[in-house]
């Protein structure tokens, strides 16, 4: 009988298992259908990632920061944020309110006009103007203008109607604005505005270092102006006589209108001049922007941003520059400066300014300025813009946190924060907009990780985050000699694995050098001392170098000894005449698990030591999350540890587990004990499906895995270690358990023995390990079919793909040398390591079956128990689509968990899928979600009360049987594991482990995250987000396509690594460095989040226009007021169709929402215009009155004094 046939075999069989399993005891109801799913994004937070624009509404008080990628960004008073984006991904190169009319202008680098309407939650585009010839340069909108005007790369100016958005034909040329005389371009357009006390002349600007004013009603230009040097920026003073003008070269000219040939003066505020009125001694950096604001009381104010003397080469420090009168102010900045603008408390020109603040938009931050108090110090910036403070490397969202952790969170943040003294007192003057009317009653968290090593948490309940409270991990380990992250970077602290036990407040942190961190929170300050576990996951290849030898077949232990992936040198010390026993390895530490560090011969080759070093002796830590325990990955051999791909913890079962690239790590967090660290290719033993091609000749197996040692279990062995007992804890070969009670210094490490290694001999081995290939469909058991279970037929399997599993090589240390071990290390490492390393990729704690029953007769296999029961089981899944199951012996709760080891063994079991599995959950008969059991959180600093610890599990609603009444409830099918690949999803029943749902989510591309999700109607569902851009919902159990959405697509690997999903159908990603996307999958939630976004529009009144006195105008220079409709209308005739095109918006229903709202606005603006006019005349009538009043009175009390004088004599008056 030929392999081939047996493989066959084996294909139908579980072919046969599978189709049964179709028609399966039990028929779970399910309630979610299409239509309660849509993805919809809620809010976006963080600070504008490579912003290029600003402005600012000086009436509705809200500001807007445009971006590089086409992104808008508004805010109002903390609390309304809104984030909209263009269809394209396009530059926003200037950005112009309506003041007051809720809308603005967005101009791109497409050369393409964008009106944006305000009058709603989501602002929309409502009309767009394409530029077909011309590339727009610069625009202007005049305050209560409905005509803008536009400048062109070429030097011209086109002006549009904002209501129509279309062109006029009144355009000003370019060679019409310059002197005849002139032989060479203008340059293009930088400034156009309107001179403030006359309409009719407008200020052009151009690059080459001309200024125009030109006068719109003549059609000519009235005064031209010819600079030194190019022009960057020019700002009126309110009298509208003068204009200041900013040069590249750090200068600043003042020109009067009247008086065009020279300037009035000539100044370099920060340049060092030799002879007056001559030229620095050094550079200065160009002045970009410049703002001459007028103030009532006090000399006026000169705001600018650059002309700071640079290096040779150099670009000068970014700075704001304040000067009123001989006051000289430089506030430098940390980031370049891309804008800023002065806030004054009137929107008219013509009126005295008085700025009150500045704000200053930085490449990476945004600075606000007060201009009222002394020394201008800045506002505590309200938004979460410090996202960023240290670059954004993890993230990790709970959308359904115990009620108590926010509060506890920000009183520890309180507590250890120290608040800041420089920042001014005065309220934020951002504070437009108006605040939702709903909201989420979920107790939202976010947590982020940060390059350096510190994390922060989050309060996200709200539209805003706020933060709660900042972790630094990097306290806990010495600050010595620096050493680079295992992924090269010269982070070593930064974060890369987050998770947290919400019950119990227990946090783990994994980080770039291969360092794991676990804290408790507490109440109280406390003084303690960090436990360390180093840990070292090392896996074998053939030895080349090594003859093949004949070993004499090992004893069968009777338990699980102590945890390792090698066997010790006292264990193996009389195998085999051929090699002689190692060299005593140094002594261990007994209650860590691993072995201690070695030290590295000067600075040659790393070996057995951690990328970092813990702090020793007692250490003070403050309120809140305090550190527990310390596990480093060492170096081996002068390579570095591996990285962290996954974590998990159960804080009812006191454990945590971590997944590498190359292997698996289990430690017991209560007895800081590693209680397993071993390769992930000796999981599998013999039921190994993936075939792992030995480079040398093959030698006798030596038991090396959890699997290899099960092989020589026999079945009553295997039932004892499945109830816990540990009759057989003496045995000094196997794999173990925590040190604890009267035999834990007889459980020496195995893995102790193997590791150290010492200069003058090598009394461990190196292990490496061996190509691994996924094995063919044959030998698989056809991973395409349904069958759940490579190894479910029993121990057919077990002898099919013992041929094939991987061999190891066991050598001492006194016929090696050190050269043929380097040979042979990287012969077989170096290439063939880095492309087939098998490792972890997701783990999960649960209370589940760990091996298979037969789904016919309900008997176990092997085991004779007839009803199995449920055990602690963590649940692994690999890289290379295997998932395995460890079984957990946990001694009783209270003093023995303490003082009585807990036993780790495998189950057997391995289920095969396509791809990298990513996730792992498991559903109860009713399809309700199986969560790990969780403790109740009690701080540690307290003194233990009276009882035992109070343990919990999550409280689920109770769900009502939905079995079908024709099944058999005693041997039905109790679990479903629901198991999710890079490319299909599948539903094991337990504890048959037969396939009753399967669905192939991604054919040529794959899944980057999974997750079974809540809804808020309790029904769960699994969610997947894929790489080319689509979310997909599919129901639970039967796996039906509930959506299928084009969102975003996976071009920046960031999107892919932050992804992730939270309960009630909330997820997130980061879209870029300094921001992070919330969204929705829900259709409740969409449906409610127009009532928790805020309004960004508020109706008020317009200030009044400043009244003009008598003096002013006899003196003014303004000629009457200007008709612009009758200017640019329909006399100025037809533009041409082939300078710009007219887009209609997309908006949509929105933008007909938008109008009626506009409508609905401006009939209760009139309304309340009318009610004013009632107002004033009445209250003219009123003062008409009294005057009659007060004219009769006076022309009574004349009469009687006539009358009284009429008859007197002249002498007698």
């Amino acid at each position: 009988m030929t392999t081939k046939y047996l493989k066959k075999k084996i294909n139908e069989l579980t072919q046969g298992t599978s189709s049964n399993s179709a028609k399966l005891d039990t028929e779970i109801s399910e309630s979610l259908h299409p239509n309660h799913f849509t993805v919809c994004k809620v809010v976006r937070h963080g600070f504008p990632f490579e912003p290029t624009a600003m402005a600012y509404d000086p009436v509705q008080n809200i500001l807007a920061i445009g971006t590089k990628n086409g992104s808008l960004r508004i805010f109002g008073q903390p609390g309304v944020d809104c984030h909209e984006r263009h269809d394209s991904d396009v530059a926003i190169i200037q950005i112009m309110f309506l003041i007051n009319e809720g809308a603005l202008v967005t101009v791109c680098a497409d050369n393409s006009l964008n009106m944006w309407n305000l009058r709603q939650k989501r602002p929309a585009i409502l009309h767009s103007l394409k530029f077909n010839k011309e590339i727009i340069t610069y625009c202007h909108i005049p305050f209560q203008s409905k005509w803008f005007y536009i400048g062109t790369e070429r030097g011209n100016i086109h002006i549009a109607n904002i209501e129509t958005f279309t062109l006029s034909g009144y355009v000003i040329n370019w060679n019409k604005a310059i002197e005849l005389s002139r032989k060479t371009l203008p340059g293009p357009v930088i400034h156009l505005s309107d001179c403030p006390t006359d309409q009719n002349k407008l200020l052009i600007g151009f690059e080459s270092g001309t200024a125009v004013i030109w006068d719109l009603r003549t059609k000519a230009a009235e005064n031209r102006f010819n600079g030194a040097q190019p022009i960057r920026s020019i700002s009126w003073h309110f009298e509208g006589r003068q204009f200041m003008c900013s040069h590249t070269d750090g200068s600043l000219s003042c020109w009067d209108i009247k008086s065009p040939s020279k300037p009035i003066s000539v100044t370099y505020p920060h340049g060092k001049v030799a002879v007056k009125g001559g030229k620095p001694v050094d550079p200065c950096a160009p002045i970009m922007k410049v703002e001459w604001k007028s103030a009532k009381l006090g000399e006026p104010y000169v705001i600018f941003s650059g002309g700071l003397c640079q290096e040779k080469g150099g670009t000068g420090t970014p700075c704001v520059t304040i000067i009123q009168g001989k006051n000289t102010t430089v506030l430098e900045m940390e980031y370049p400066v891309i804008d800023f603008v002065s806030l004054c408390e009137t929107p008219w020109p013509t009126e005295n300014q008085d700025p009150h603040a500045i704000l200053v938009l930085l490449n990476n931050d945004l600075v606000v300025i007060d201009l009222m108090s002394p020394g201008y110090p800045c506002f505590e910036n309200p938004y979460p813009m410090d996202l960023h403070e240290s670059p954004v490397t993890c993230v990790q969202y709970f959308a359904d946190c115990p009620a108590d952790l926010i509060p506890v969170l920000y009183s520890a943040g309180s507590n250890s924060s120290r608040k800041k003294t420089s920042y001014s007192k005065k309220n934020w003057p951002i504070k437009g907009g108006q605040w939702g009317t709903g909201g989420s009653s979920d107790q939202e968290i976010i947590i982020t990780g940060h390059a350096d090593g510190s994390l922060k948490f989050w309060d996200a309940s709200q539209v805003t985050l706020q933060v709660l409270y900042k972790l630094k991990t990097a306290k806990v380990f010495e600050r010595g000699k620096q050493h680079k992250s295992l992924d090269g970077d010269e982070e070593p602290y930064a974060v890369q694995k987050i998770t947290m036990c919400p019950d119990s407040r227990i946090l783990l942190v994994a980080g770039a050098s291969g360092h794991l961190l676990l804290y408790r929170f507490s109440k109280l300050e406390a003084s303690c001392e960090i436990t360390s576990l180093e840990i070292s996951i090392v896996y074998e290849v053939e030895d080349p170098d090594t003859p093949e030898t004949e070993l004499p077949p090992m004893p069968t232990p009777n338990s699980l000894k102590r945890n390792t992936s090698t066997l010790s040198a006292e264990s193996t010390a009389g195998l085999s005449n051929n090699v002689p026993p190692p060299a005593a390895p140094p002594s261990p530490n007994p209650s860590t698990g691993a072995h201690k560090p070695s030290t590295s011969s000067g600075e040659g080759m790393r070996d057995g030591v951690p990328n970092l070093k813990v702090k020793s002796g007692l250490q003070k830590y403050t309120m809140g999350y305090q550190p527990d325990l310390c596990c480093q990955l060492l170096w081996t051999e002068g390579e570095p540890p591996p990285l962290v791909t996954c974590l998990q913890i159960n804080s009812f079962y006191g454990l945590i587990a971590f997944g590498t690239v190359n292997g698996l790590v289990i430690v017991d967090y209560i007895q800081k004990t590693c209680l397993l660290h071993m390769g992930t290719p000796n999981l599998y033993g013999s039921a190994d499906p993936y075939q792992r091609t030995p480079r040398s000749p093959k030698k006798p197996k030596v038991p090396q895995s959890l699997g290899d040692i099960v092989e020589q279990l026999t079945d009553s062995e295997r039932s004892r270690q499945a109830t816990g007992a540990v009759a057989a804890a003496e045995q000094p070969n196997g794999i173990c358990v925590s040190p604890t009670g009267n035999n834990s210094k007889k459980m020496k490490s195995v893995t102790d023995g193997k590791l150290t290694r010492s200069k003058s001999q090598t009394s461990s081995r190196r292990v490496t390990k061996t190509q691994s290939n996924p094995c063919d469909t044959g030998a698989n058991g056809d991973r395409d079919k349904d069958s759940a279970d490579a190894s479910g037929v029993g121990g057919i399997f077990s002898g099919l793909l013992s041929q094939s599993r991987s061999t190891f090589s066991l050598f001492g240390s006194q016929d090696r040398s050190e050269s043929s071990f380097t040979q042979s290390r990287s012969s077989s490492m170096s290439s063939l390591d880095r492309e087939s390393k098998e490792g972890v990729q997701s783990l999960y704690f649960v209370e589940s079956y760990a091996r298979k029953t037969d789904p016919v007769t309900g008997q176990v296999i092997p085991e004779t128990e007839k009803n199995p029961i449920t055990s602690p089981c963590l649940w692994v899944g690999t890289t290379l689509g295997s998932t395995l199951v460890i079984v957990l012996s946990l001694p009783p709760p209270g003093d023995q968990r303490i003082s009585q080891p807990v036993f780790v063994s495998p189950s057997g079991t391995v289920l095969c899928m396509k791809g990298t599995i990513l996730n792992i959950a498991f559903l109860n008969s009713n399809g309700g979600l199986i969560s790990a059991s969780t403790e109740a959180w009690k701080d540690m600093n307290y003194e233990q009360k009276e009882g035992e610890r109070e343990k919990k599990k999550p409280s689920m609603p109770p769900r009502v049987p939905r079995i079908s009444p024709s099944a058999s409830t005693e041997m039905a099918d109790r679990q479903f594991a629901v198991i999710t690949s890079e490319k299909e999803s599948k539903v094991i029943s337990l504890p048959s482990q037969t396939c009753a749902y399967r669905a192939k989510i991604a054919e040529s591309s794959y899944v980057v995250k999974a997750d079974v999700i809540s809804m808020p109607n309790k029904e769960l569902c699994l969610a997947c987000y894929i790489a080319n851009g689509h979310v997909v919902i599919y129901s639970l159990p039967s796996l039906r396509l509930l959506l299928d959405y084009d969102f975003v697509p996976l071009t920046d690997l960031r999107v892919g690594r932050t992804f992730q999903f939270s309960a009630h159908g909330k997820a997130l990603y980061q879209c870029s460095p300094t921001e992070i996307q919330r969204l929705t999958v829900c259709a409740e939630h969409s449906n409610s989040l127009h009532d928790m976004l805020g309004d960004l529009f508020i109706p008020c009144t317009t200030p009044e226009a400043p009244s003009r006195g008598f003096f002013k105008n006899l003196f003014s220079v303004s000629s009457g007021s200007l008709d612009r409709q009758e200017l640019f209308g329909e006399n100025s005739g037809k533009p041409s169709r082939s300078i710009a095109k007219h887009v209609p918006g997309t908006a949509g229903m929105e933008a007909v929402k938008a109008q009626s709202q506009t409508v609905g606005g401006e009939i209760a603006r009139t309304k309340l215009e009318l009610i004013k006019r009632g107002e004033k005349l009445s209250e003219t009538e009123k003062r008409t009155s009294e005057m009659m009043q007060n004219a009769e009175s006076f022309a009574s009390a004349a009469n009687e004094l006539m009358k009284k004088q009429k008859n007197k004599k002249w002498y007698q008056l």
